[in-house]
Order: C-alpha cells, then sequence, then structure tokens
C-alpha cells in the first residue's frame, strides 16, 4: 500500500534518472488524471467560485450520476488531489492545490514561475 496523501515529493523528472519508489509515486498519481471525467472534474473544482462544490452538483454539471461522481472523486483522493468534506448530508470537494502544483513542479520544474 503506497500513501499518495501527501504532495508527490521528490527531484524533477528532467534532473536525471529517477528512482523506481519515486517513479511509481508520480505514475500513480497521473494514472489518477488518466481519465477525461477526472480531467473535466478538477476543471469544475478549480474554476469553482467557491473554492468547492458537492457531489450532486458535480454530477449534475456532468451529466453523468453522483455514484460515477463518487468512483471517480475516490480515485483523485487516493492520488491526493481533492479534498472531501462531509456536511450533513452533501460530501463538498476541492482540488488539493499544493499536491497538483507539485506534480506539476515535479514534470516541468519551469512550470510555476
Amino acid at each position: 500500500m503506497i500513501d499518495m496523501s501527501a504532495p508527490v515529493c521528490c527531484a524533477p523528472v528532467a534532473s536525471g534518472p529517477m528512482s523506481d519508489a519515486d517513479a511509481l509515486q508520480i505514475a500513480l498519481r497521473l494514472k489518477a488524471l488518466a481519465d477525461p471525467v477526472r480531467v473535466k472534474l478538477m476543471s469544475l473544482l478549480f474554476s469553482s467560485t467557491e473554492g468547492e462544490q458537492n457531489s450532486g452538483d458535480l454530477a449534475r454539471a456532468l451529466e453523468v450520476t453522483e455514484s460515477t461522481v463518487s468512483h471517480h472523486l475516490s480515485q483523485l483522493r487516493r492520488a491526493g488531489l481533492v479534498e472531501s468534506e462531509r456536511r450533513g448530508m452533501s460530501v463538498f470537494h476541492r482540488p488539493h492545490a499544493d499536491a497538483v502544483a507539485a506534480l506539476c513542479v515535479v514534470l516541468d520544474p519551469n512550470c510555476c514561475r
């Protein structure tokens, strides 16, 4: 079992040969994003004016069921890219911006300058 709850932390891909463990950490996070619905979910979460959205609103925006959204969000949560919080009967989701930024820096150290 690999803990992906913290942002990826390793030398950039371009800095030279990478260890197997670091390569696995990056690959698992990219795998979580390798689905069009998940990419759209991240886009919706980042563009939310409230900084978060609940599952029902995300399902309506994507025209899919809440269970489909839940499945995809669980993959993104396991990769550490999304944070979720239950409030009453609703679950609100927000992007884990630091984790996404860390992944970007690992892929291209000049991306956030």
